[in-house]
């Protein structure tokens, strides 16, 4: 009998049928205020990104199987998830890419001050800036070296820059000079010229970058958040860029989304904002269907999936 799935997103006729023929009765509704009908009543895969602020996924009592298109797993009922055997699985790797690329595109942005550039033109303004900063010999630090940091840190290579990570133990990873354990994380914030936030966000990295970590870092460090808004203090962000303790910050995340009308950041200069837009790329469905496919082809004949969420870990 046809395993029955749900698909909160439509990824084309043709990817659909290539699922289905491995055995797999799939519904599609859209996750936009999804509700529990008996419809759902036999669904034991979901699909899907965050149908979970309507969906009582409880009453779904044959539910085995979560996939996320998300890297991020902090819109689940967690202790509902962690109470249950259903296996949690992302999309870690699947953006990977594409936020490289902003990193490295938001560090040069800072350090060429392009924010300025870019409003003299629309003012129709001619004037040198002599405050432009090259990369060249700085220390870039990514709190967090999983898939996101390892690309934007593979992308570094060649502008001759010098690679810092923080992650559990302190293990190296490829691309990086140096690693440190997350215990150790107050040496790293010293030696930075720019510190880039790319971990998860869990309950022990909730506001792991407050006014502690920004005092440790240098004078006229650069800033950038692609992860998730709350692993920031955003008080503490907001008084040091204010400050003139952080020469600029590029934030793609934020502890409220979207940010209010009356949020002090849309005014600060030396700050770049976009809408949780890092992620995005013309390949993004590819990608995220290429580890759907390859989960569900799993899951139909009993092999173990990949990017399984470990919750003692938080990811």
């Amino acid at each position: 009998m046809a395993i029955k799935t749900l698909f909160t997103y439509n990824y084309g006729g043709e990817k659909r049928k290539v699922i289905e023929s491995f055995g797999y009765d799939i519904k599609l509704i859209p996750e936009k205020d999804l509700i529990y009908s008996e419809v759902l009543s036999d669904v034991e895969v979901l699909v899907c990104y965050d149908p979970f602020r309507t969906l009582a996924i409880e009453k779904m009592k044959k539910l085995k199987w979560i996939q996320l298109s998300s890297i991020g797993v902090d819109q689940l009922p967690v202790e509902y998830v962690k109470s249950t055997s259903i296996i949690i699985t992302n999309n870690r790797g699947g953006y990977s890419i594409p936020m490289g690329e902003w990193i490295v595109l938001k560090t040069l942005e800072l350090f060429k001050n392009s924010k300025n550039l870019y409003k003299n033109q629309t003012n129709r303004k001619w004037k040198i800036d002599t405050s432009i900063l090259e990369l060249y010999g700085k220390t870039i630090g990514f709190i967090g070296t999983g898939t996101i940091a390892y690309e934007a840190a593979k992308r570094f290579q060649g502008f001759g820059v010098t690679i810092l990570g923080v992650n559990t133990n302190g293990r190296d990873i490829e691309y990086f000079d140096r690693c440190y354990s997350m215990s150790e994380r107050s040496e790293m914030l010293k030696l930075c010229d720019v510190v880039v936030v790319t971990l998860p966000y869990t309950e022990s990295t909730h506001h792991l970058i407050n006014e502690e970590g920004f005092k440790l870092m240098k004078d006229g460090t650069f800033f950038i958040n692609v992860a998730r808004g709350s692993i920031v203090d955003e008080h503490s962000l907001i008084k040091n860029l204010t400050n003139g303790k952080l020469a600029g910050a590029a934030i793609d995340v934020y502890e409220e989304e979207p940010i209010n009308d009356h949020n002090p950041l849309w005014d600060i200069d030396n700050v770049i904002l976009t809408s949780h837009n890092s992620w995005i790329s013309e390949m993004r469905n590819e990608r995220r269907f290429k580890i759907i496919f390859e989960n569900m082809r799993r899951y139909i004949k009993g092999e173990g999936l990949i990017n399984v969420v470990d919750f003692k870990k938080g990811y």
